[in-house]
């Protein structure tokens, strides 16, 4: 029980790292892997609500309306417009960089506003976050060697 638990809160640190909610999974993860969680079913569970996460910030920039975009966030539709046509045909990897902490939830969001193509954007976005996770996993239980 207390496994599932912790997997839980993980799932839902990672989530909500990847929204617009400031939050670090990262410390959750490295906590999980110090009391001896499963590496391999933590790094999945991390990446895959990190990057759902990261779906639901691309989602609300891509449902929202026009009139809020250019209230809001002061961008007008023909900035808008010029920015999708230069990051045309390379949205997968610009969204390989949703991983990046601090700017990375605003190019979800931003890729959902351009209304990129949403299955390259999903599988980059899902492959930055992987590694991401994998090269902080590694850190961690190589810094938990030096204390063992």
């Amino acid at each position: 029980m207390e496994s599932e638990l912790g997997y839980l809160l993980l799932f839902a640190a990672s989530f909500m790292a990847a929204t617009v909610l400031p939050f670090s999974s990262e410390v959750v993860l490295s906590a999980m892997l110090i009391a001896d969680f499963n590496p391999y079913v933590s790094l999945v569970v991390a990446t895959m609500g990190n990057w759902l996460g990261g779906l639901s910030s691309y989602w609300l920039g891509r449902f929202g309306k026009w009139e809020w975009i250019e209230k809001y966030l002061k961008i007008k539709a023909e900035k808008i417009e010029k920015i999708r046509l230069k990051i045309q045909g390379k949205e997968g990897w610009i969204a390989f960089f949703c991983w990046l902490p601090g700017i990375g939830d605003p190019i979800a969001v931003v890729l959902g506003i351009i209304r990129t193509r949403f299955v390259p954007s999903a599988i980059w976005m899902l492959i930055g976050k992987a590694l991401r996770y994998a090269v902080w996993g590694y850190l961690s239980l190589q810094g938990l060697k030096l204390f063992t």
